[in-house]
């Protein structure tokens, strides 16, 4: 009678396992997501995180947390990822361009794949910019200046191997001029530096300084596309230009742990889906000055492997490429 007992008992145990694993995920989240964001505060992609962060909660019933981990264009915020246990509970923003250009740039003790994309919010829009009361009003302008002066020319960028990065890098190097480049921690730094006369151009994410342009302040003299930009209809593009190599596009999403458990990351998916489609999240990303652009896995995916086929041919030319 006990055996029998024991065997039945070994027999519901058995079976319960996928119930009890089953409910263990359908509880997530239990506590609060921290989002970690690469740039600082103030930044499109902060801005966009914080604003995800204000809205997912209501889908997810957890608060969500931002919290700016600056460094290594990314590798930071990824590392910190990386290297907290894949529950769900700690997620990263990050570019698609991270993965396809910005990690074979540096020698970094992880591997980038150990992050996976969840989904996609946005499409950064950002070019070349001057002061307003700069006496280059078009890009012509600009590289003349640096073509008689060489050496002379500063310019101010968030970061080198960074999309607006590698864009700018590509005009002046087609150009043939000698200019010299100036790293800055993020977008808000750099937007103060070429405020303040420290630099004479700067390549810049658009959504920083939109105010700043519409004041007058500052004036893009080319937008990194293949179209103009609605609301700076005037300002050329580099494939107008004559710069196609510099449209080099950056999608900026959510990532994971790739050790999350599935069932969490659908939950995740899902809320983030219908954060995208809330009314309150496109006014936001209207405001920040960026472009909305939802986008699964399978599409944060190919853009990274469209984003390798054109950059990583340029930082290999340019001698920035590393060799893991």
């Amino acid at each position: 009678m006990l055996k029998g007992l024991s065997v039945l008992f070994a027999v519901l145990a058995l079976n319960g396992i996928p119930l009890i694993q089953t409910a263990a995920a359908e509880k997530f989240p239990a506590k609060p997501i921290e989002l970690v964001c690469p740039f600082p505060a103030g930044a499109s992609i902060d801005l966009m995180s914080r604003l995800v962060a204000d809205i997912a909660p209501k889908f997810l019933g957890q608060r969500m947390v931002v919290v700016n981990k600056p460094g290594g264009a990314g590798s930071m915020a990824a590392a910190d990822v990386i290297s907290t246990k894949a529950e769900g509970y700690k997620l990263a923003t990050m570019t698609s361009f991270y993965f396809a250009a910005t990690a074979k740039t540096q020698k970094i003790p992880f591997d980038p794949n150990d992050l996976v994309p969840l989904t996609n919010f946005m499409e950064f829009r950002f070019g070349m910019m001057v002061r307003g009361d700069s006496p280059w009003k078009t890009l012509d302008d600009l590289l003349d200046y640096a073509r008689k002066n060489p050496g002379k020319l500063k310019w101010g960028h968030p970061g080198r191997a960074l999309s607006i990065y590698m864009s700018a890098l590509s005009i002046f190097r087609k150009s043939s001029v000698q200019t010299v480049d100036v790293p800055y921690q993020g977008s808000p730094q750099v937007l103060a530096a070429l405020l303040g006369g420290h630099i004479d151009a700067a390549t810049g994410v658009y959504g920083t300084v939109k105010d700043h342009v519409t004041a007058g302040k500052l004036r893009y003299l080319t937008v990194y596309s293949d179209k103009r930009y609605s609301d700076l209809p005037d300002v050329p593009t580099v494939v107008e230009l004559g710069f196609p190599q510099a449209d080099i596009p950056s999608f900026i999403g959510i990532y994971a742990h790739k050790d999350t458990p599935e069932a969490v990351k659908r939950t995740l998916m899902d809320a983030f889906k219908k954060t995208y489609e809330d009314p309150e999240f496109k006014k936001g990303i209207e405001k920040i000055g960026e472009e909305p652009k939802y986008g699964d896995p399978a599409l944060m995916r190919e853009a990274i492997r469209k984003g390798e086929e054109v950059s990583v041919p340029i930082l290999k030319e340019f001698g920035l490429y590393v060799v893991k």
